[in-house]
């Protein structure tokens, strides 16, 4: 007699357990089915409507899926980790000013050295040049903004959107200065395009966003921590400053590299963290960066393909990913950023 009660207690136990590990396999199960989906995707861009000329096609293909799946790792990443430490869903790393501080770059390069020179220009010493000078705004940026024990991310953000400002408004006031076929050098180099990117570049661009990627991963569970708000890492026994100012830098590195390969893309990292958060449905960044990488190179290499086969490249993909990431950034401001 006294059996079937206990027996009966167990049993929402057992269904809470199983209710439980269901939850938690499920994100597994998303990230599975992400990886087939970006592998699916992959292979319609490398074969689509070139199978009987795939020795020929082939390479130039591989090249750019290559551009793409790195720039869409590296931006989805960053714009994950800098979400972290702002603790804030509407802002990418692209507030602290990279996009604009690119812009000036190619136009000063343009109008000091002149289209011929620009042109000419070996794509490894640019790429390095450009990497360099954004290297060190930001780590200019973060010494004097972490340099002082009232310096914090809040102010962070304020000074690199009144720099972007400024970088912008710089921007335009020299390319209405410069010839007109300058200026016309200048805006094509303004809009991201993956069908032209240096196999060397790549190379290099590779080791940089592998090795900034293991880092994030052996850091999963102290972004968690860093998740939880400045107090609460501290209690845990986590050095919250220490650690923000390294995912900052980490941040500016992948962003550098991103923007010199291929140009910049303001809102896409945006957008795929937001739909990563929602796909993976936990906070836990075991989850979310693979989350965020496979949904990049879905969005990037599935737009691509059905840019060049469906609509002939009347348009470039960049405009229609900022397109749609501004209306969730819209969506998003009118909703709250805050988690």
């Amino acid at each position: 007699m006294r059996a079937e009660p206990v027996a009966t207690a167990q049993r929402p136990g057992l269904r809470d357990d199983a209710a439980r590990r269901a939850a938690a396999s499920r994100p597994g199960r998303r990230l599975v089915l992400l990886g087939l989906a970006a592998v699916a995707v992959s292979v319609v861009f490398l074969t689509y409507g070139a199978l009987d000329a795939l020795a020929l096609v082939g390479p130039l293909r591989v090249q750019r899926l290559a551009a793409m799946v790195l720039v869409g790792v590296a931006i989805a990443v960053s714009t994950v980790l800098f979400q972290t430490v702002t603790d804030n869903r509407i802002l990418t790393p692209a507030i602290m000013g990279f996009d604009a501080l690119y812009a000036l770059i190619q136009t000063v390069a343009v109008y000091v050295l002149g289209t011929t020179a620009v042109v000419g220009l070996a794509p490894p010493v640019r790429f390095a040049g450009e990497v360099a000078v954004m290297l060190a705004f930001s780590f200019a940026l973060f010494r004097w903004l972490f340099g002082g024990a009232r310096r914090s991310l809040y102010l962070l953000v304020l000074v690199g959107i009144v720099l972007g400002v400024f970088f912008g408004s710089l921007s335009t006031f020299l390319q209405r200065v410069i010839d007109p076929n300058d200026f016309l050098v200048v805006q094509d180099r303004l809009f991201a395009s993956f069908n032209a990117v240096d196999p060397v570049l790549l190379l290099v661009g590779a080791v940089i966003v592998v090795a900034t990627c293991v880092w994030a991963w052996g850091m999963r569970r102290d972004l968690d921590v860093l998740l939880l708000g400045r107090d609460n890492a501290v209690a845990l026994g986590v050095d919250h400053r220490r650690r923000s100012l390294a995912v900052l830098v980490v941040c500016a590195l992948l962003v550098s590299v991103s923007t010199a390969l291929v140009g910049p893309i303001t809102f896409f990292g945006l957008l795929v963290a937001n739909l990563a958060y929602q796909v993976a449905g936990s906070h836990r960044h075991a989850y979310v960066l693979p989350a965020a990488a496979l949904l990049s190179v879905v969005t990037l290499v599935g737009g691509q393909a059905i840019l060049e086969h469906v609509f002939g490249l009347d348009t470039v993909l960049s405009v229609i990913i900022e397109f749609l990431a501004g209306i969730v950034f819209i969506a998003l401001l009118v909703r709250g950023g805050r988690r």
